[in-house]
């Protein structure tokens, strides 16, 4: 097969004519800030997810730190999975708080309720359960070992039948890769109104809305206004709100194409490829290349030489074919280093990779990486 002259992507927004005409409406009304565009996406996908409040935000990283700092604990222990992305690691230092990383499942890379009740201390009074790859974590088995508040990250869940409903309080992305894109934004979801109202009025340095206020929903134009909590400016505008509504409507369709390309890689990939679980969402497609050892003496003695993920990494590189790992374990990073060792994560993580899955992606882009993987494999594997 050719080489491709353009690298493909791993990922990738799309977006059309109904994204530019709204807009274009949202600058032609002279409110570009946060306003009715905002209210607007915040109850519609409330009403999607089956939660009973909403609060937009600038992105699923402030959203989980509005939550911690909304909820009002002091030097507590937050506990983290490793396979995930830094931010839910580093968002519990920012407040002050420990950060406890925890083991994963093997088969989903999820949260393992093992290794929570192994490691959870008297101040582990919260944990992000990390839906990697949109596959729910065993909610059931972890409120059997953990009794503080789940803050369920379903940044990668967007949107998975069920999701959000197992954590206290779920919080998602919208950032220009995930499943609904707007370039960037977040949305903190709960059943729990006082905790929402509270993150609402900390979106805008604890002021009530401008648009409340010019809109006509106080008698007059207020121009005065109360501040009794300490806030931040994390709340969404209308610019992205606009794109969110129209990417909402195209969820079901874009998540069907999705799952139809995970569908082929599952059946047309070389076997050597471990298969991911199931994703209803597939933000991520991440089969496994276990390491392999050749060019080594007959009798076994000898170093020999590694085919490795790296290789099949540059291999694809080379097709013009990005690809990326979806995680590094998170203990690895200097600022978040643990004294303890992570059997499942410190040896599954060199194995995954990240194969291209969007919705700009057409056949003959599902044919090129699918030819491209298992010749890699007849070359360098076999």
């Amino acid at each position: 097969m050719e080489i491709r002259d353009k690298m493909l992507p791993v990922l990738a927004p799309k977006g059309g004519r109904e994204e530019i005409q709204a807009l274009q409406e949202v600058i032609e009304s002279g409110w570009w800030g946060k306003g009715p565009k905002v209210a607007e996406f915040e109850e519609k996908f409330a009403e999607m997810v089956g939660h009973k409040y909403a609060v937009a935000v600038t992105s699923a990283s402030h959203g989980q730190d509005l939550v911690m700092k909304a909820m009002g604990f002091k030097g507590i222990d937050v506990i983290n999975p490793t396979i995930s992305f830094i931010a839910t690691a580093m968002i519990p230092l920012w407040n002050g708080f420990t950060t406890n990383i925890v083991d994963v499942k093997r088969d989903t890379l999820c949260i393992d309720p093992e290794d929570v009740e192994k490691f959870k201390k008297p101040n582990s009074e919260v944990m992000i359960a990390v839906n990697q790859a949109g596959v729910p974590c065993d909610y059931e088995a972890l409120r059997k070992v953990f009794g503080g508040v789940i803050l369920e990250d379903t940044a990668h869940s967007c949107y998975t039948p069920g999701a959000g409903q197992g954590g206290d309080v779920a919080v998602w992305s919208f950032q220009a890769v995930k499943t609904m894109p707007c370039g960037d934004g977040g949305m903190i979801t709960s059943n729990d109104k006082e905790l929402i109202e509270k993150c609402r009025e900390m979106t805008w340095f604890g002021v009530s809305s401008t648009w409340s206020r010019a809109s006509g929903a106080t008698p007059g134009y207020a121009w005065d206004y109360q501040v009794d909590i300490l806030g931040y400016k994390y709340y969404m505008i209308d610019i992205a709100a606009a794109i969110c509504l129209e990417q909402m409507k195209k969820l079901p369709a874009n998540l069907e194409f999705r799952r139809h390309v995970q569908k082929r890689y599952n059946e047309e990939l070389h076997p050597i490829f471990e298969r991911p679980p199931h994703s209803e969402t597939v933000q991520y497609y991440c089969p496994r290349i276990p390491e392999k050892i050749i060019n080594q003496a007959p009798d076994g003695s000898g170093y020999g030489s590694k085919v490795t993920r790296d290789n099949l990494i540059d291999y694809l590189a080379d097709k013009k074919i990005h690809t990326s790992v979806h995680f590094k374990p998170l203990h690895m990073y200097k600022p978040l280093l643990q004294n303890r060792h992570y059997s499942v994560a410190d040896t599954e993580w060199l194995k995954f990779i990240s194969l291209p899955v969007h919705n700009r992606m057409v056949e003959e882009d599902i044919d090129y990486v699918i030819y491209w993987c298992n010749r890699w494999v007849e070359e360098e594997y076999l």
